[in-house]
């Protein structure tokens, strides 16, 4: 990018030169070179910036080179001290950027490695860089997580329901939003907070819910199935007995508590603040509302990780037919929002982060309140359009078309009721059709989605144009995997004959606590890709074995995440390395496996895995003798005497 480009990139209109050919000099500015000197309290090499931009206290310093390297930070950081010297008080965005391609680095207040701005990739517009020092909202995880206790244990005192407070505090959260914009507040504070606080002070509780339901409806214009959405809303929320019983008192301290202790330490327009925004929900998020508690929650580390296993980017169409509260499609969004930001300026971010919320996240739900989190829950991420159907997936083929999806992610029910499975699925399912609980134990619903993606294809290649392949990430039973059962292993042989199987994970034991106890593995298919290629050959499937992912279980808390000595988070260490071994496909003693399989064999790690036998102990000799022990009188083979 040359000289030119880049002022005009910023703003002809910003640009501040004092020297003929359009530089800044700082010893211009000081009258002399001495004067410059007396200034800093020492003497300099460099005094002729390239480009300098002012509005206001804010300063852009460029400094241009063919292509820069270390070296030239020293001479960028003489222009801070100088820029300091003779303008005290002026906020910094230093700048070195390349003539010979669009490569730049930027750091924020001083140069050095501490203040370099990772992120900022892309030369933008003084706009964007004033928003920099935009103090209004700073974002707090630490804080964030322990208000959301707070919160909690506040919703706990004046009687809201625990299954209810995920919906409640995601509807009171956006109507809050929304009431924060309409003030035109430039920042959270105590002056804003007196404001609602009076505002909310001449209404009663039916009017405050009156003005939730307001606030929800006027974000779902043009939303798909807009009326159904307010109608679970007002049934499964606002017309709750128990908050129908809050006084204006108790809704004041209510949202006066998500104002100051969480909203403030969210910049939803950040990516890191979308994350956050993330946290937040999921802490009430561990009932979804369903009453059969075999519906498990997927801890959010483990969609994260299923996303990054899928490489989900701003470029992908991601869908989830079994979508529950939304936490697939919640964590496909923050991903992509954030991959938005690459190479972008502001304004392309923009734009590429519209089509993301319109375009790129899918789901389909069948559980009605369900169905009401899950739309709250994209809603609060900024997804007004909430591609959130609701109804059987089943009956959803033509919506799953029109997804058209990339990426698949998805935690089926392992134990639907067969009478809600189309017929042509159960056809040798013997009695276990008319039973209670689907014998497939979750395989059904990939079979049906495979159907959908071959009936794609057809259609792809009627019309002269290329297949798709669709990346599946799955939590299904360790049964599944195993093949207990003779339905399970025909299950297994269809879906190899247009999909490929590519890897199985096995998670670590009550992955799900505290709701469903099962044990689970994670599979990754390519759906619309034959598992045996066309020369008859078959690709390795890799084998992780994930048990152990730094988290541990308590009481009352659920699986909490571990940190080392340093304050390290344990489990983004695993995690690097369960990708870094997938990713390489690596075979490593007590870790990892690679195994030519088919339908029949035993999709788990634990089937080809060597041991490491250098990392056992006698504490791990005596668990196991203990455990046999345990088995056999479990069996009634040996008595306690």
């Amino acid at each position: 990018m040359t000289r030119t480009e880049m002022i005009l990139r910023i703003g002809k209109e910003y640009h501040t030169s004092n020297i003929e050919g359009g530089e800044y000099s700082y010893v211009q500015e000081a009258g002399s070179k001495a004067n410059l000197e007396k200034a800093l309290g020492h003497s300099f090499s460099h005094f002729k910036l390239d480009i300098r931009f002012e509005f206001n206290d804010i300063v852009v310093l460029i400094e241009t080179k063919q292509s820069f390297v270390k070296n030239d930070e020293s001479q960028l950081a003489e222009y801070v001290e100088e820029e300091l010297a003779l303008h005290n008080g002026k906020k910094i965005i230093a700048i070195l950027a390349n003539t010979n391609n669009d490569e730049i680095k930027v750091w924020k207040t001083a140069v050095d490695d501490e203040h370099v701005l990772n992120n900022e990739t892309v030369l933008d517009k003084m706009e964007h860089y004033i928003k920099l020092f935009d103090t209004n909202k700073q974002n707090d995880r630490e804080k964030v997580l322990k208000n959301t206790y707070d919160l909690n244990e506040l919703l706990h005192k004046m009687d809201i329901d625990e299954r209810l407070r995920s919906q409640f505090v995601g509807t009171t959260l956006l109507y809050l939003k929304n009431l924060v914009e309409k003030f035109g507040a430039k920042k959270i504070d105590e002056e804003l907070k007196k404001a609602l606080d009076t505002h909310w002070s001449v209404m009663d509780g039916k009017q405050l819910r009156a003005a939730i339901e307001s606030t929800l409806d006027s974000l779902l214009d043009g939303s798909d199935n807009k009326a159904k959405k307010i109608e679970l809303l007002q049934k499964n929320v606002l017309n709750d007995q128990k908050v129908k019983k809050l006084t204006i008192t108790h809704w004041i301290k209510i949202l006066d508590t998500i104002l100051m202790d969480i909203y403030q330490y969210i910049d939803t327009n950040s990516s890191e603040g979308q994350d956050i925004l993330n946290l937040f929900f999921i802490a009430f998020n561990k009932y979804t509302g369903k009453a059969d508690k075999n519906q498990a929650f997927t801890p959010d580390h483990i969609t994260e990780f299923m996303c990054r296993l899928t490489d989900v980017d701003r470029s992908k169409r991601v869908l989830d037919i079994t979508c529950g509260s939304g936490s697939f499609l919640v964590q496909a969004m923050v991903k992509e929002l954030a991959d938005c930001y690459r190479d972008k300026t502001e304004d392309e971010t923009k734009s590429l982060q519209e089509i993301v919320k319109k375009e790129h996240i899918y789901g389909i739900e069948v559980e009605e309140k369900a169905y009401g989190l899950s739309t709250t829950n994209m809603l609060i991420h900024g997804d007004g359009n909430s591609n959130i159907k609701f109804g059987s997936c089943f009956e959803c083929k033509n919506f799953i078309k029109e997804a058209n999806p990339d990426i698949v992610l998805m935690n089926p029910p392992y134990n639907a009721k067969p009478i809600g499975i189309p017929e042509k699925y159960k056809k040798n399912w013997g009695k276990a059709k008319d039973g209670k609980e689907d014998p497939t134990k979750g395989l059904v619903f990939i079979h049906y989605l495979s159907d959908v993606i071959a009936e794609i294809n057809k259609e792809l290649e009627k019309n002269d144009k290329p297949r798709k392949e669709v990346k599946l990430a799955v939590l299904l039973p360790v049964s599944t995997a195993i093949g207990t059962s003779s339905i399970i292993e025909a299950e297994k042989i269809q879906m190899l004959k247009s999909n490929t199987l590519e890897a199985v994970f096995t998670l670590p034991n009550e992955i799900f606590y505290p709701g469903a106890s099962a044990s689970a593995c994670c599979m990754l298919f390519t759906l619309g890709k034959p598992h045996k290629k066309a020369d008859n050959t078959v690709n390795e499937t890799f084998f992780g074995y994930c048990k152990d992912d730094g988290f541990k279980k308590k009481k009352n808390l659920g699986r909490i995440e571990q940190f080392d000595e340093n304050n390290n988070s344990k489990w983004k260490t695993i995690e690097e390395e369960w990708l870094h071994l997938f990713n390489n496909k690596k075979a490593v003693d007590g870790k990892s496996s690679t195994a030519i399989v088919d339908g029949k064999s035993e999709w788990l790690c634990e089937a080809y895995m060597k041991t490491d036998y250098s990392s056992l102990s006698e504490a791990d000799f005596q668990q196991t003798l203990n455990n046999y022990l345990a088995y056999l009188m479990k069996e009634g083979k040996i008595y306690e005497s």
